[in-house]
């Protein structure tokens, strides 16, 4: 049986896919910025909504028409509760304690979540190199997690575990969003951040009470800026630029350099310290994504005749 190729990378293509990784990479960086001085739920209310403002701009200029059915906006909704609010919120309260290399390390479990779920709901086959590969990844998890595990459930614990639970709703998030193949994918990024901005807009009311927080300094405003405009709306469109042209495949070897993009702006730029125990972990994340992704096994395993 021959597996089919995926389609050939060209030079600009490279180019998005690596920017792509440095602003999702960014995203840690600017996120440990800003949450230093605004709360996780404020910041994720102005993480969704400067992007959504952004991208109703880009999509009335590229000519598309969000839908009116009641129905595609509950769906949106959904996707904006498991792709957005609920990882987005996870993640800035862990970064209010652990560093943002330590965080986008743990964010690259969710690829083995996704495969997990989407087997459970029977989506997708669980084949025997993509089991190997979750083993690895969660070998990997527990390299970076487990002796802060047997130190009990302190402050830093509940940090990489909300961050691991963000894998988690990602996962889920990738196998709800199937539905949405028929929409042009940036009619869904836009309806899915302009549902998140309207549900997260009473919680940072309610909880954050973001009036009385002083204003930021024009660096935090700034790594705000950077975070919706750069790290989510640019991103969104070089992702579904490299989806078009080089297919899902490829596209989806950004989760391989996203924690590698994020963990050098947190050394030069934060000072932050990477210990053996991350870097051990990463390299088993890493391993763990090539066996899901699969080509390099196919390519190893001899040619059927």
């Amino acid at each position: 049986m021959t597996i089919a190729a995926a389609p050939r990378m060209t030079g600009l293509d490279w180019i998005c896919l690596l920017t792509l990784s440095a602003l999702w990479g960014g995203s840690f960086f600017f996120g440990k910025v800003a949450v230093a001085v605004v709360p996780p739920l404020t910041l994720v209310l102005a993480r969704v909504g400067l992007a959504a403002l952004a991208l109703l701009v880009v999509v009335r200029v590229a000519g598309l028409r969000l839908p009116v059915d009641y129905r595609l906006w509950l769906a949106f909704a959904g996707m904006g509760i498991l792709n957005n609010l609920v990882p987005f919120g996870l993640i800035f309260y862990g970064q209010t304690t652990i560093g943002a290399g330590l965080a986008a390390v743990i964010n690259g479990m969710t690829p083995f979540w996704a495969a997990l779920l989407a087997r459970a709901v029977g989506a997708e086959p669980l084949a025997f190199g993509k089991l190997a590969g979750i083993a690895i990844g969660f070998a990997g998890l527990a390299v970076m997690i487990g002796p802060a595990a047997l130190g009990g459930l302190d402050t830093s614990l509940i940090a990489q575990l909300a961050v691991v639970g963000a894998t988690i709703s990602y996962g889920c998030a990738s196998v709800f969003g199937r539905r949405f193949k028929a929409l042009p994918p940036l009619v869904t990024a836009t309806g899915q951040l302009s549902a998140s901005s309207l549900l997260v807009l009473p919680l940072a009311l309610l909880i954050d009470r973001p009036w009385t927080l002083a204003m930021p300094e024009p660096v935090v405003l700034g790594a705000i800026v950077a975070l919706a405009l750069f790290s989510t709306s640019l991103a969104y469109i070089l992702f579904f630029r490299v989806l078009a042209n080089a297919g899902a495949t490829n596209v989806s070897l950004v989760t391989l350099l996203v924690p590698v993009s994020a963990m050098v702006l947190g050394v030069l730029v934060l000072g932050e310290a990477v210990t053996s125990r991350q870097l051990l972990g990463l390299a088993l994340i890493a391993l763990g994504m090539v066996f899901i992704d699969g080509r390099l096994m196919a390519r190893m395993r001899p040619a059927a005749g």
